[in-house]
């Protein structure tokens, strides 16, 4: 994904050319696997390990000290929730929550990545080796998994 190349707004809303932007008001395509009034989530379109997802605010915010309290906790609540779906959908050992604030950040909107995670996978420290799903079925499929088991959370 490429990243934004106009002005960052630090009051929230939409900046027009931010990719992120462009994917939680439906103007891009993406894989979406949750949305509610606060933030969207999708796979990830170069995954650390399938399932890796990007969670990211509606409203744009570049960095994590730029999105206003009342944010925070059902952004929160959304990290949790998603963070408990790609486990239980990729059947995983655990997740690993990451957040770039300004520096590695490619695209400058707040964005929370949620990978699955196995013992032994073989990532060790930040370094990410990226991959490409090997076919739009198996992301869709993937995609299916992890909207299924948010609907089994939420039912609970």
């Amino acid at each position: 994904m490429a990243a934004t190349t106009k002005q960052v707004n630090l009051f929230g809303g939409e900046v027009e050319d931010c990719v992120f932007c462009r994917i939680a008001r439906g103007k891009l395509q993406s894989l979406l696997v949750f949305e509610d009034d606060v933030s969207v989530a999708f796979l990830d379109n170069n995954p650390v390990f399938p399932g890796h997802c990007l969670l990211v605010p509606k409203a744009h915010h570049q960095l994590i000290e730029q999105l206003p309290r009342e944010f925070i906790d059902p952004l929160f609540v959304n990290l949790q929730l998603i963070s408990k779906a790609v486990k239980l959908g990729m059947k995983a050992d655990g997740t690993f929550l990451g957040i770039n604030n300004g520096v590695s950040q490619h695209v400058p909107h707040l964005h929370i990545h949620v990978v699955p995670r196995r013992k032994g996978d073989g990532l060790k420290g930040f370094f990410w080796p990226r991959t490409k799903y090997p076919d739009e079925k198996t992301a869709e499929d993937i995609q299916q998994a992890i909207k299924s088991a948010i609907d089994e959370l939420k039912s609970h």
